[in-house]
């Protein structure tokens, strides 16, 4: 029995890994084989990632660097086939919603081979988003749709997916988390950077529609303004840096420091007294830790962390970010609990399905 994961992104090792050592358990006897596309080619956002996940080294590294989404999506289909080819692979698993998952999906579907998909049903109803398109077709194209949120079942029931290729199983990205608690909260982030726990806000930006305009320049003066509130941590996506130094903001009062490690990151989120974000990942992750995140866009593909209250939608309007200190007054102090099955076994419900259906 052999099964292909294809990840290639800093958030997908985190939603896979988990996977792979559930079914490497389940099915020692099995071959496992890792591609890593190379989507992410920074080692900080890449390698050091796998290290810290203790996921074995990927058996194929396709490079696909970075590009348009044409190109992307090109590269990794055109690399991916002869690996398949000479793989003879009985499934292929990929996360979430990259252009590596679009293009694993639609190569191996092509090629007749069964495909799993992590992270089925999100949708944040704007196709105007490249995530979004990618979601919609790695979904359809799926054998199993490996589900973390109950909205994903209506979802996909209106694309017409029927019930059976569903399995609600739980947060994968949270499985993760739960394993590696333990050390981060031991690393201590905030102290070395010499900010208190619970009394400053983190920040992650890196999506086109706030970083590649206009919007760039007011974004940091907010944020900015904010600092003269309260501390404001932002590690700089490097997407992100070069836009920041193209247009020549300036960033008074804010500490900015390199991408992080995984237990870095999770050891700042875990202790922060908010955080602003444009990331999906991170609007979990707060949920589970019931850290206050804000996040700067227009939409959310996970609604689920808004109904738990722990995440509120700003809109893509960087003034929004000058309400974060009141709303953090009017919050209420306990809190709350996750959503159903984000509780670390998600991947062993995986495990179950895959192993049943060999």
């Amino acid at each position: 029995m052999r099964i292909v994961y294809v990840i290639g992104t800093r958030p997908n090792f985190v939603k896979t890994a988990p996977v792979i050592g559930a079914l490497r358990a389940r099915l020692p006897q099995g071959r496992h084989t890792i591609v890593h596309t190379g989507q992410h080619y920074d080692r900080l956002m890449s390698e050091v990632f796998l290290e810290e996940l203790g996921v074995p080294a990927p058996d194929h590294m396709l490079e696909v660097g970075s590009g348009s989404h044409a190109q992307q999506t090109a590269r990794v289909m055109e690399r991916l086939e002869p690996v398949l080819i000479d793989e003879e692979p009985d499934l292929v698993i990929v996360p979430g919603d990259v252009n590596s998952t679009l293009a694993a999906a639609l190569t191996a579907a092509k090629m007749q081979i069964p495909v799993a998909h992590i992270e089925s049903g999100l949708r944040s109803f704007d196709r105007t988003m490249p995530e979004e398109v990618n979601r919609i077709v790695a979904d359809e194209l799926s054998d199993h749709l490996f589900l973390h949120s109950d909205e994903a079942i209506e979802n996909l029931r209106a694309e017409g997916i029927p019930n059976e290729r569903m399995h609600f199983v739980g947060n994968t990205m949270i499985d993760t988390l739960v394993a590696l608690e333990d050390r981060f909260r031991a690393a201590k982030g905030a102290e070395r950077l010499g900010v208190e726990p619970g009394e400053f806000a983190l920040v992650t930006l890196h999506r086109p529609a706030l970083v590649d305009g206009p919007l760039l320049p007011e974004t940091v003066q907010q944020l900015a303004a904010l600092a003269r509130e309260m501390p404001v941590v932002f590690p700089v996506h490097p997407r992100t840096r070069k836009m920041m130094e193209e247009v020549e903001s300036d960033h008074p009062g804010l500490l900015l420091t390199e991408p992080l490690g995984y237990l870095d990151f999770l050891s700042l989120l875990a202790d922060a007294g908010a955080v602003l974000t444009d990331s999906g990942g991170i609007q979990e992750e707060t949920t589970y830790l019931g850290i206050p995140c804000f996040t700067l866009r227009d939409n959310t593909e996970r609604p689920v962390t808004i109904r738990a209250g722990t995440n509120t939608l700003l809109g893509l309007d960087p003034a929004a970010i000058s309400g974060i200190p009141a709303a953090l007054a009017e919050r209420p102090a306990e809190r709350p609990e996750p959503p159903p099955l984000w509780d670390g076994r998600a991947a062993e419900r995986i495990a179950d399905v895959v192993a049943a259906g060999f």
